[in-house]
């Protein structure tokens, strides 16, 4: 069994990684993999992308669209693994919910924890501009504990 947690929509040639998965796996091996769902199906990384529009309104960094949140389509899915050489068993969604202490802490976690960070480099101070995002997120979300949720796919493929 391979298993991947969010790292799928990384991956720059999905069939050619697919296709290294199914060369690993033993026959009838499993490949359980997850993946983001849009990113309007998720409300903490959507409160970040809506305080980085307002703060960039001529150009937003676009990596939370761009990467984590853009590979969502079952078909596409079923597609890339096909080309790998896998066979999808299941795709199934889930919601769950997710909380933090503050909206400042969701900012922090993505503008210094995710590769958000280098579009913030690109435009400033990047302390600084993660101090403004965790502004408008506490106006967006509220002060103190935040919850929202996050919804995403659970895919298992299986090497024939």
């Amino acid at each position: 069994m391979i298993v991947c947690q969010f790292g799928v929509m990384f991956f720059p040639d999905k069939a050619k990684a697919f296709a290294e998965v199914a060369r690993v796996l033993c026959p009838d091996g499993l490949f359980v993999f997850t993946a983001w769902d849009t990113l309007d199906t998720s409300d903490l990384p959507a409160a970040v992308v809506a305080g980085l529009a307002e703060m960039f309104t001529d150009d937003p960094p676009s990596f939370l669209t761009r990467i984590p949140h853009s590979y969502h389509e079952a078909d596409r899915i079923r597609r890339d693994v096909a080309a790998g050489g896998l066979a999808v068993e299941s795709i199934d969604r889930i919601v769950l919910r997710g909380a933090a202490p503050s909206a400042r802490v969701i900012a922090e976690g993505f503008c210094y924890g995710t590769p958000l960070r280098f579009e913030l480099q690109e435009r400033g101070d990047v302390e600084q501009l993660t101090d403004e995002l965790a502004e408008r997120m506490t106006v967006q979300l509220g002060a103190g504990p935040v919850e929202g949720e996050l919804a995403a796919y659970l895919i298992l493929a299986r090497r024939p």
